[in-house]
């Protein structure tokens, strides 16, 4: 622990348990390494959650360019400051912080001069080719963490740091005004979210889901209309409740191109169909579709730690709830089993002192 600062050095232990994958491809092993060391910039993190993410097919499987194996997963994270590296700024030994997919910048590339880190040209993804949450200790640099309010719970923060600030970061940047038309396709993960979130906002929200069972629970949610779209047109479904204006933001959590590409027509003037479901199949669509309407599709990924951290500071403020089931570091290979298929509801989450 040289070169840092910390609560007491015998708290930290010499080895931790992770979660490990070797190589592309491999399965996720449980094992044991060292803890790191917080080195120039960066914290020491005794992590107390961390969410299972579609997101962490990245390494698992290779979907994202960059990974570096092997590689501990996981980036949506919670747990508490434990040592400071030299020059760590802003968070203090003591403080719950969260790590989310944007897990640091260069700060010289042109889009971080622009402000826009997301789209650091040097960027370090969190479980991609940085280690991730999947373990009982990881590093981070500081600029890569947001802070935690006091009254979120560990096991709601951490899937808000990766689905939460997806959905809500997405919506706000959308340009609607209060009392327009949303309409949120897939009520899983995120769409259970984004109903809450949308609603918390001022907006009127509509669900489309592929089933008449989850209309309650949408409404429960905050949504003001339901449509089932395996019965019936979606869009004159759409038309009929927005008066033959059409919606001006379609949320779509789905990874489905077919389903994404079945709404287009129900967007209004200027109406946008934001896509934050990555699937294998693509959405197949017409220029005359986009140009009618000035209509648009725009993709979105997640947010900086400053826009985690204000997600975060919105669910406190409004009382965003996470659906979660909460499991043992141990069962993470079950657990990311489980979510892809469709068997948790809504976010799978280990959680380090849960035993198994």
């Amino acid at each position: 622990m040289s070169a840092t600062a910390t609560t007491a050095a015998s708290a930290v232990p010499a080895e931790m348990r992770a979660i490990v994958c070797e190589a592309k491809g491999a399965d996720f092993k449980v094992t044991t390494r060292p803890v790191p060391t917080a080195g120039e910039g960066q914290v020491l993190i005794k992590v107390e959650a961390c969410g299972v993410c579609g997101g962490d097919h990245a390494i698992k499987d290779g979907a994202v360019p960059g990974g570096i194996w092997p590689r501990i997963p996981g980036h949506e994270v919670v747990g508490v400051v434990v040592a400071l590296g030299p020059n760590a700024k802003r968070v203090k030994v003591g403080d719950r912080v969260g790590r989310g997919w944007a897990g640091g910048y260069c700060f010289e590339c042109k889009p971080c001069r622009n402000g826009n880190f997301v789209a650091c040209q040097k960027h370090i993804t969190t479980g991609l080719n940085q280690d991730g949450g999947w373990a009982e200790y990881m590093v981070a640099p500081w600029e890569s963490l947001a802070k935690v309010p006091a009254s979120l719970a560990i096991d709601q923060a951490g899937p808000l740091m990766c689905a939460g600030v997806t959905v809500y970061n997405s919506i706000r940047n959308a340009g609607l005004k209060a009392g327009a038309w949303l309409a949120v396709q897939g009520i899983g993960g995120l769409g259970h979210l984004a109903v809450q979130f949308a609603n918390k906002m001022g907006y009127r929200v509509i669900v489309l889901s592929t089933s008449a069972d989850k209309e309650k629970f949408a409404r429960e949610l905050g949504a003001q209309e339901y449509v089932d779209t395996s019965s019936g047109d979606v869009v004159a479904s759409l038309m009929k409740i927005t008066g033959g204006y059409g919606v001006e933001l379609i949320v779509s959590t789905t990874p489905s191109g077919k389903a994404m590409q079945s709404v287009i027509n129900a967007l209004g003037p200027n109406g946008k169909l934001l896509t934050l479901g990555a699937g294998s199949d693509p959405i197949t669509v017409f220029a005359g579709q986009l140009i009618g309407n000035n209509r648009c599709i725009q993709g979105w990924a997640s947010g900086s730690s400053n826009d985690s951290e204000e997600t975060l500071e919105f669910a406190a403020a409004f009382g965003i709830k996470v659906l979660t089931e909460t499991f043992p570091l141990e069962k993470a290979a079950e657990v990311y089993d489980a979510m892809n298929a469709n068997k948790i509801r809504f976010r799978g989450v280990l959680l380090m002192d849960k035993k198994q």
